[in-house]
Order: structure tokens, then C-alpha cells, then sequence
């Protein structure tokens, strides 16, 4: 019998990580795309800030789709670190304008910015959506933003071992699920995010059945896929005041979170728009992607 017992315990952690494993490959296995597939990246127009170009393009994630975007790119040759920034679901600049500012600020210390439209981006995209879709386009809106972690890295000014990531409210929560499956970004900074897309999913249109759709869903837990980033820096941004976001749901994505990471509280708002919060982020993002100093 004591020969059983310490057979068990000796085989049911194996059995527990074994499990975990095949739980991780799940869940890769739901963003698996072709990667090998044409961007077709087409220029709308440019624009010169200084010695800062601002590319207006437009790429296809996959046939049939396009995202507008911007490609932030600044003077020389590099090689330059590359951000991929993903917006918010706010009242203003609910798009790829949101950081563009940030991004030319960023852009003479050496850095590649790509700025993307997400789904969230189309007007009363969250009153319109349909619950029993939300799935679906989640996965799909996954992979959109690794396509744009591809796009970046192909630009041949861009050194692959120094990609960061911008995301705030849910382009902070998208990004934690492409973070999961996607080990090519090396520093994140998820700002006003919370624990849970189901948190915010109830608060819109309302699916056939509760119990259905979080069964539906339960394989895109944001603390599920924080855990599987293991060689990555994560800076995490919330507002004491956030309506939307509680600092017990910060702390719980904090805690899912592996070192080395850091969690900052300010007195703001879910749109997080004060000078020491962009101050803050744009610091970490000069440490941990080793960048220069401004031009004068």
C-alpha cells in the first residue's frame, strides 16, 4: 500500500505538467496561420515629421482582409528596435492614432513603430458585435496582430531580437493572448487592462446563453496565456480611478505574470492619458529595447 501511495505522488505532478503541456498546445493550435503568406503591403500616402517618416499603409493578414496601419519609420539605417502598438476601446481616437504621437516621439532613439487598426477600431463596433462571433474573431483578431509582429520583422532595418509591444484596455488583452502563443516580442507594456474578456462581454449585446458562451471562451483566459511568457519583460499600467478596471483585477493578471515584470498605479482614468504614464512606458521601452538617445 505505502509502495501505491508514493507511486502516486511521485506520477501525479507528471501527470498535472503533462496535462498543463497539452493545454499549451491547445491553445497555440488555435492561432496557427500561414505565415509563409503575402502581406501585400500597399503605401496610401507618406508623411514627413522631421527626419521621421510616417508611413499610411494597408496589409492583408490574411486573403480576403485588410488592415490599415501606420509604419513609423525613423532617419537612417539602423538596425532599429521595432513596437507594435494596439489601441484602445475608448470615446476618442478608438484606432491606430491613438500612440502615433508617442511613435514619432520614439522614433529618433531608434525605433520601428507599427500601428494597427483593430476590429474594435469600426464605429459602435462593441453595441454591433454578435456575442456568438466574439470567439471566432477573437482567434482572428490574434493572428491579425501576429501578422503585424511579422510585417515588423520584415522590415530590413529591424533587428528581430528587439520587438516590444504597446497595447491598452483591449489591445492590452489582445496582445496577452498573442504573448502566449508568439515568443517573438521581448518586452511588453499592457496598460488599463483587466483580468477577463468575459468581464467586458456581458456588458454589450447579449448571447443566446451565459452558460454557453463561457464555456465557449474558457480557452481564452487571459491569466492562461500571461503565464507561458517566460523571456519577456511586462510593464503593467492602471489607474487608481479606472471605472472599468479594479486594482484587484491588476493584481490578479500581475500575480499570472512571470519575472521580471513591474506594476505602476496612477491617479487616472481607464484613458490613462497623463504625462507620467506615457513617461514611465516610454522609459521601460528605452531600457528594455537598448535604445539611444534622442536626436537634438
Amino acid at each position: 500500500m505505502k509502495s501505491l501511495v508514493f507511486f502516486l505522488l511521485l506520477t501525479f505532478p507528471l501527470a498535472t505538467h503533462a496535462q498543463s503541456g497539452n493545454e499549451a498546445s491547445a491553445r497555440t493550435a488555435l492561432f496557427r496561420y500561414k505565415n509563409e503568406a503575402p502581406l501585400n503591403v500597399t503605401e496610401v500616402s507618406l508623411e514627413q515629421r522631421g527626419d521621421v517618416s510616417i508611413r499610411d499603409i494597408t496589409f492583408s493578414p490574411e486573403p480576403g482582409r485588410t488592415t490599415k496601419a501606420y509604419l513609423v519609420v525613423p532617419k537612417g539605417n539602423g538596425p532599429f528596435a521595432g513596437v507594435l502598438w494596439v489601441h484602445w476601446l475608448g470615446e476618442d481616437k478608438s484606432n491606430r492614432t491613438q500612440f502615433l504621437d508617442e511613435a514619432v516621439e520614439l522614433a529618433p532613439q531608434g525605433t520601428v513603430s507599427l500601428l494597427v487598426d483593430a476590429m474594435w477600431s469600426t464605429p459602435n463596433w462593441f453595441g454591433k458585435r454578435d456575442p456568438e462571433k466574439d470567439h471566432d474573431n477573437s482567434i482572428r483578431q490574434v493572428i491579425e496582430l501576429r501578422r503585424a509582429v511579422d510585417l515588423l520583422v520584415s522590415q530590413p532595418n529591424v533587428d528581430k531580437t528587439r520587438i516590444g509591444f504597446v497595447g491598452h484596455d483591449y489591445g492590452a488583452m489582445y496582445g496577452m493572448l498573442m504573448a502566449g502563443v508568439d515568443q517573438r516580442v521581448n518586452t511588453f507594456v499592457f496598460i488599463a487592462a483587466t483580468q477577463s474578456l468575459n468581464d467586458w462581454a456581458f456588458l454589450g449585446p447579449q448571447p443566446k446563453s451565459k452558460s454557453a458562451y463561457l464555456k465557449q471562451n474558457a480557452n481564452l483566459e487571459l491569466t492562461d496565456y500571461l503565464r507561458q511568457v517566460k523571456n519577456a519583460s511586462k510593464l503593467f499600467q492602471f489607474g487608481k480611478g479606472d471605472f472599468y478596471v479594479s486594482q484587484a483585477d491588476g493584481a490578479v493578471l500581475f500575480a499570472a505574470a512571470a519575472e521580471p515584470k513591474q506594476r505602476k498605479l496612477y491617479e487616472a482614468s481607464h484613458k490613462m492619458d497623463s504625462k507620467d504614464i506615457v513617461k514611465d512606458r516610454n522609459e521601460w521601452l528605452v531600457k528594455h529595447l537598448k535604445l539611444g538617445a534622442a536626436s537634438p
